[in-house]
């Protein structure tokens, strides 16, 4: 049986003490969660954004396959670059179905989304999902970053308590995942995602800093040992995890600082996170794009609203809450306004392709050097269904992936399917994630 810490444990060193991350031996959280070199010529960047509470798909979907279709009302402000989008249609995320594990549909779209794997039930301390996809990326081209992955949203989510029917709050705010029980929530406030995008390095206070950061596990070490003792078997494993992912900061501390400085780009980035939704988003795409410009990294996830989210859209004339909204059933007028939440989402993905199809990099522009993935983990918000899944993606991939097409994959084929067919465009090979069966053919 483990021994019951205090909160305000630390490990010490050398006159150095490193806080704990929470542990089960501390007792329940508060209800506010106290916190391979490549071939081709231009670096393939991958990222991931997500919508919350399905779409509309008959407003969604285009009616012809193949090159010759039709965009959609909800996917009308993408005609400018039509040529680089494919959409795909048969898609399926079946860890995001029951199972078994009764309501809760909502939770598991967000972690299933990129891992393929069936999140544990619990709205405790034992979390379980699976590696995502974005992950596997970073953990493989990261090295040749000064960050190996990018993880922003604009909706906070706590990391504790119910959200969804038995679910962990960390589940619907969440989609990023360096491990089974690893989530890496999102930075939705845009000063701190610049300032860790471009924070001076150079400057001395902070070369200090960055030593002081290098060494400090070696100085913990030996009391780490005796705590392990004192624990059980969850809290040692989380305690290995918190001690990879501090190695994991001392790493990246080394290696930036073996490489040339990059000056910050003149762009105004607000004290605190801004006040209208749309700004914000936009705000968070234009860090994205500056983050992919400057290979500062190739891998990021980005949460347009959290799953579930009930946000109100007043200044696009909806006032009503989204969640509701997808529970449309049939009413034309609340299809109507579901139509309106979609279409403003495509938009924002529309702003951030506008700016990377601008953008010339080498031989070509950086949107032929990315592939921007956006969907949902749901299908018809109104069924909750899991099948038949909004999926987009838009970008060249370093001319692996043939856009200006509607592609129909065999019914039920597994989302993880794309996202390994993903990874092989970065020169990653892995036989499996989560529960794909095999690779989606013909992207390119």
């Amino acid at each position: 049986m483990s021994k019951r810490i205090s909160r305000r444990t630390t490990l010490k060193g050398l006159g150095i003490g490193l806080a704990l991350p929470w542990l089960e031996s501390m007792g329940p959280l508060n209800s506010w969660g106290a916190e391979v070199a490549t071939t081709q010529s231009a670096p393939n960047r991958v990222a991931f954004l997500y919508v919350p509470n399905g779409v509309n798909m008959e407003d969604w979907k285009p009616e012809q396959y193949g090159s010759e279709f039709e965009l959609p009302s909800i996917l009308e402000s993408l005609n400018f670059t039509k040529d680089q989008l494919l959409i795909l249609s048969g898609l399926t995320a079946d860890k995001a179905r029951a199972n078994g594990d009764g309501p809760g549909d909502h939770a598991r779209a967000l972690a299933a989304f990129l891992t393929g794997v069936q999140p544990r039930k619990t709205d405790g301390t034992d979390i379980r999902a699976g590696v995502s996809v974005d992950q596997v990326a970073a953990s493989r081209v990261g090295q040749y970053t000064r960050l190996p992955s990018l993880e922003i949203g604009v909706e906070g989510g706590a990391m504790s308590g119910n959200c969804d029917s038995g679910y962990s709050c960390v589940y619907s705010s969440t989609m990023s995942w360096r491990s089974a029980t690893q989530p890496l929530p999102k930075q939705i406030n845009p000063k701190a995602v610049f300032e860790r995008l471009f924070g001076g390095s150079g400057d001395a206070s902070q070369q200090a800093r960055n030593a002081r950061r290098r060494s400090v596990l070696d100085f913990v070490l030996e009391d780490s040992r005796d705590l392990s003792r004192q624990l059980g078997a969850n809290d040692v494993r989380k305690l290995d995890e918190y001690f990879s992912s501090v190695r994991d900061l001392e790493t990246r501390i080394e290696r930036a600082s073996q490489l040339a400085p990059i000056e910050a780009p003149a762009y105004d980035v607000p004290d605190r996170a801004p006040e209208t939704y749309e700004e914000h988003l936009r705000i968070m795409a234009d860090l994205m794009f500056l983050a992919f410009q400057a290979d500062i990294t190739r891998v990021c996830t980005y949460v347009l609203a959290n799953e579930g989210s009930n946000r109100s859209y007043r200044f696009i004339d909806v006032p009503d809450g989204h969640h509701d909204l997808s529970h449309h059933g049939n009413d034309s007028a609340k299809k109507e306004k579901l139509r309106k939440i979609n279409t403003f989402h495509v938009q924002q993905l529309a702003y951030l392709l506008e700016k990377l199809r601008g953008t010339q990099e080498g031989d070509g522009t950086l949107l032929d050097h990315c592939m921007i993935a956006y969907g949902s983990g749901n299908s018809d918000g109104n069924r909750h269904n899991h099948d038949d899944l909004p999926i987009l993606v838009a970008g060249g991939g370093c001319g692996t992936i043939r856009g200006g097409r509607h592609l129909a994959v065999p019914d039920q084929t597994p989302l993880n399917n794309l996202w390994l067919s993903l990874l092989d465009r970065m020169e990653i090979q892995l036989e499996h994630l989560g529960d794909s069966t095999g690779r989606v053919a013909d992207l390119a």
